[in-house]
């Protein structure tokens, strides 16, 4: 493999980890801001606390629910770079 596509795959699988490891945090937001949307519209409040601090807990739960997954993602994604480096220095 040449140093081009060596790069080239390193950094789209750098990429897809990256989305991996965030997607669960952000489409809890999108989730949850979504239903408080809604809820807002059928009830006609329009508090931008209502909508804000949801979020915000909601993404903090995902936060700590996700975090081994996405620790052992990255350390995963890393143990991999490191065993290759050999191979993009030649």
């Amino acid at each position: 493999m040449t140093t081009v596509e060596f790069a080239t795959q390193f950094g789209r699988q750098a990429l897809m980890t990256a989305f991996m490891v965030a997607a669960p945090i952000l489409i809890t937001g999108l989730l949850v801001g979504v239903t408080v949307s809604i809820l807002q519209a059928a009830t006609q409040v329009q508090e931008q606390t209502l909508a804000f601090v949801p979020k915000i807990l909601a993404m903090m739960l995902a936060m700590f629910v996700f975090l081994p997954w996405m620790i052992n993602t990255l350390v995963n994604f890393t143990r991999v770079a490191i065993q290759n480096l050999p191979v993009f220095i030649r």
